[in-house]
Formats: C-alpha cells, structure tokens, sequence
C-alpha cells in the first residue's frame, strides 16, 4: 500500500490555556472547555467516539473506554498565537519573536513609503473587524480613490479597494508591494488583498481575496517531502501561510466546501500528504464571538466525520488538531495561546494515549517518519506508539 497522511487544522480551535498564556494575556482562555459549558454541554458523538472526551473532561463530551482513535494534545513553543506561528510549528519551523502586530495602526513611515509606492493615498491606517472597516471607509475610498490599509489583532497589513475603482491587479500589485517592503521590524505576517463591490450602505467583500504571506525562515515539512519527491496537497489558506513554498491549495469558501475538498482527495487516487485548513471557527466566530455559530461549525464537522473516515485506506492516516484558541466566550476577540486537541484515525492506528506532546512539531516529526522521509525540524515522532503492531 502508498501510505497517504491528512493533517486537518481546526483554525482557533484550542483545549485550554497553554502554561504561558498569561504572558499573552490569555489567560483563563480554554475554547473547547468554555463552549461546551456556555452551550451547557456539546453534542459531538463522532468526535467523542474517536477520543475527544479522554483528551480533557469537556461537558457533555464522554470520555469513551475504547476510543476509535489515539488522543492527545500539543503545547505550543513557538512565539506567538497565529495561523502562520501554528502551521509553521506542525510543520517543524519555531519562531524566537513573535509577528509584529499594530493595535494603534501603521506608523507614519510604513503609510507613506506605501503610499509613495503604488500612487494612492491611504484611507484609515486603523484597527478593525473587515466588515466594519469597508462600510465605515468604502465611500471615501470610492471618492478619493485611495487605499483602505488596515490591521487587526494579528499581524496583518490588509489592503481593501472597491473593484470597480481599483482593478484586482493593481490591488494585487499593491498587496505584492507591501510584502516587499515590510521587512524587519515590521515584518508582518500577511499582507492580504480585501477586495469588495456594492454601493455605500450595501458594501460586501468579494471572494477575490490574496494572501501574500512571509517565507519561513528555515526548512519545514513540505520542503522535506518535496525534496523527497512526496505528492503535496492543499485545501483552504495552508499555501497562503507558507508563501506558497511546496505547496498548493485549493481555496475553499467555506468550512463545508473544505471538508468536501477533503472528501474528494480522500477518495482519489492522489498520495502523499494533504494539509488542510478549516478556517470559519476562527474567521466566523471566534473573531466574533459567536458561541452559538462556533458550536454549530463543530457540529458540522461532527456530522462529516464519519464520512470522512470512512474513505480512510489501509494505510492512511487522520490527523485533527488546531493551530490556536479562539475563545469565543471570552470578552476578547484575539487569538488564543492556547493548547490544541491531537486526535489521530486511520485503520493502522491503535488508540492509545499520546499524552502533552511537548511541541506541535511533534505532529510534523510524525508524518514525516510515516512517510519514510528523513526530517531535520523540530519535534519528536509518536509514529511507533501510534500504529498497532
């Protein structure tokens, strides 16, 4: 048999404060644990049967005697408490600082080096949600002719523009710009195009959205796979994060449309490694703090599961875990530095414990071993107590 590994990324969906999330001012911040009692209890029967309850009591979550599926959790080590920190750290790569972030807005020298670049002025240099942003600006915008340039609590330079004022290749080309000028210290780590159409009072963001994303600084698991000939595939923004170094996705609009991307390369003759993304926890809810769309978004993928693990072959492996909390239940609307749920599911997989692994990278160190190629990032692999025999 071709051995195949899936590692699916809940995006925000931690299991409890990691030891130093009071440093990031996170603490009390647990997403699965405070969900479940806002919601008083979460019916999740799929994930409960592979091994979500024996991780750590969560109400309404038993912790099943026989687990279909190994179970644990990852302690972050990475500095910061990002989408790209998370992916960068499964993928072996640990970061000494973490991404800059701007909660007062862009410095007058990052705003006018930007402006001098691409002809336009800036509009806003503010801190927001996108949706607010595009109905508080978009008329100026459209006015004047400018750039809506915006940030949030990650580390993120957004540029919005009407399409119908600023063509998407000029958009792009400004967002590819700012990526090239934003080096340390302002090293962000996404510059992200928010395109959006409409007319004032009736604006909405298009899904021409790009993310330009800074390189890892050192070698990750797809460039270990890639140079040793392993297929790569991948579904959502993992590309984005990874600058698109060894890796292609396929961009999904939603959670339902990510997990039918999933399903398709499960059913496929495609082999190697798929790293996939489910982004509507974080980007939906959690930024939101929606209690009721969050825990509706897991019991969609409750739902899905046994489909999905139904495509397993022989030889594949299932991976589920997170690259951070988003609590929802917490006044912030921040990323979380959070502990992430491990469950692993596959035929092969014997259903042990795995224990606080002590780094995400753990995870990457594992698919590696699976897949037979040599691996110099981070980590330690679990593959041998994960796998019966």
């Amino acid at each position: 048999m071709i051995r195949r590994a899936l590692i699916l990324v809940l995006d925000g969906v931690g299991i409890g404060e990691a030891p130093d999330a009071a440093r990031y001012g996170d603490a009390g911040s647990d997403t699965l644990g405070n969900l479940a009692r806002a919601v008083g209890g979460l019916d999740l029967p799929n994930l409960e049967a592979a091994g979500l309850g024996r991780i750590k009591p969560l109400a309404g979550v038993k912790a099943v005697a026989n687990p279909r599926g190994a179970f644990g959790m990852m302690i972050p080590r990475s500095a910061g408490k990002d989408s790209t920190t998370g992916h960068w750290e499964i993928a072996g790569v640990h970061l000494a600082r973490p991404f800059p972030t701007y909660p007062d807005g862009f410095p007058p020298d990052v705003i006018s080096a930007f402006e001098a670049r691409t002809g336009r002025t800036v509009v806003g240099n503010v801190v927001g949600s996108g949706t607010a942003i595009i109905d508080e600006y978009g008329a100026e915008q459209m006015r004047s002719g400018g750039l809506i340039v915006y940030t949030s609590a990650d580390s993120v330079f957004q540029v919005a523009a009407h399409e119908q004022v600023v063509p998407l290749p000029e958009l792009y080309a400004a967002c590819e710009s700012a990526r090239e000028m934003l080096v340390a210290p302002h090293d962000v780590s996404r510059v992200i195009a928010r395109p959006f159409t409409g007319k004032p009072g009736d604006f909405h963001r298009t899904a021409n959205r790009r993310d330009f994303s800074i390189a890892p600084p050192s070698e990750t698991l797809l460039d270990t796979l890639a140079a040793s000939g392993i297929a790569r595939t991948g579904v959502g923004k993992t590309d984005d994060l990874f600058a698109g170094r060894n890796l292609r996705s396929r961009h999904t609009a939603s959670n339902a449309e990510g997990i039918a991307a999933i399903l398709e390369w499960l059913r496929s003759d495609q082999v190697g490694f798929c790293f996939a993304n489910l982004v509507d926890f974080d980007q939906l809810f959690g930024h939101r703090n929606d209690v009721a769309g969050f825990y509706g978004a897991l019991r969609e993928l409750d739902r899905a599961l046994p489909t999905l693990t139904d495509a397993l072959r022989e030889d594949d492996l299932l991976f589920i875990t997170a690259d951070h909390g988003n609590d929802p239940t917490t006044p912030s609307t921040d990323h979380a530095r959070e502990c992430v749920p491990l469950l692993a599911l596959g035929p092969q997989v014997h259903p042990v414990a795995l224990g606080a692994r002590d780094t995400f990278s753990d995870l990457g160190a594992t698919v590696a071993e699976y897949l037979g190629v040599p691996y110099h990032g981070r980590g330690t692999s679990f593959e041998r107590t994960l796998l019966r025999g």
